[in-house]
């Protein structure tokens, strides 16, 4: 994927003593995207906004909010978070993934 003319946030956002990161890129359009990477581990996250999280290296184990199972996704595979919400994710190598926000800004 190739981003241009873009603002990216200078500094990372980082969870669990570092083992979980984030940076925010705002698109031209004020579109918004988080680039994260994810050390191996079990977490629970939050969302403010709705995101769909696109895998882009690596594996993982999601279990979203109201569901009961564990869902396997890797590189190409992406799923949906509702805002306001948490989800729990869990790594066994590093992850790399992007985070297309709904900023609520489209048509």
């Amino acid at each position: 994927m190739v981003l241009k003319n873009v603002t990216v946030s200078r500094k990372a956002e980082l969870s669990y003593g570092g083992r979980v990161s984030k940076r925010t890129v705002v698109m031209a359009g004020g579109e918004m995207k988080s680039l994260g990477l994810v050390q191996p581990g079990t977490y629970r996250l939050t969302t403010e906004a709705a995101e769909t999280i696109e895998i882009s290296q690596g594996h993982c184990r999601v279990k979203l909010p109201g569901d009961q199972a564990w869902v396997d996704y890797e590189a190409g595979q992406s799923f949906e978070v509702p805002a306001d919400s948490q989800f729990e994710i869990e790594v066994e190598d590093v992850l790399d993934y992007i985070s297309h926000v709904d900023t609520g800004s489209g048509p």
